[in-house]
């Protein structure tokens, strides 16, 4: 069994930054996909952003672009996503997730095997 642990989230302004991290245990995650979600009050959980196994290769939700970047470091089994520029829509419990292999650009949650119990973050207008 694999265990995700997202951290990092909270309160930001509006243009602010946060940086969230995801610590995976229980099982190596380094050949896995690697994802961040989102869920807004009210919304559905939806994607945005992936990475390949090596890092090489990145996936963002149309909405986050340019804003949001996602990385890994699979010495120390932890996924980043560092959010810049942020704004009140960006509000949402933010997930990490995992999933077997490649491809690295799948969007859909039930692509994804393994979830993190999720961090609040909350930008103020």
């Amino acid at each position: 069994q694999g265990q995700l642990v997202e951290s990092g989230g909270g309160l930001a302004q509006t243009g602010g930054s946060l940086r969230l991290s995801c610590a995976a245990s229980g099982r190596t995650f380094r050949s896995y996909t690697m994802a961040w979600f989102r869920q807004a009050p009210g919304k559905e959980r939806e994607f945005v952003a992936s990475i390949s196994w090596s890092g090489g290769s990145t996936y963002y939700a149309d909405s986050v672009k340019g804003r949001f970047t996602i990385t890994r470091d699979n010495g120390k089994n932890t996924v980043y996503l560092q959010m810049n520029s942020l704004k009140p829509e960006d509000t949402a419990v933010y997930y990490c997730a995992a999933r077997s292999g490649p491809p690295y650009y799948y969007t859909s949650q039930l692509e994804y095997a393994y979830w993190g119990q999720g961090t609040q973050v909350t930008v103020s207008s």
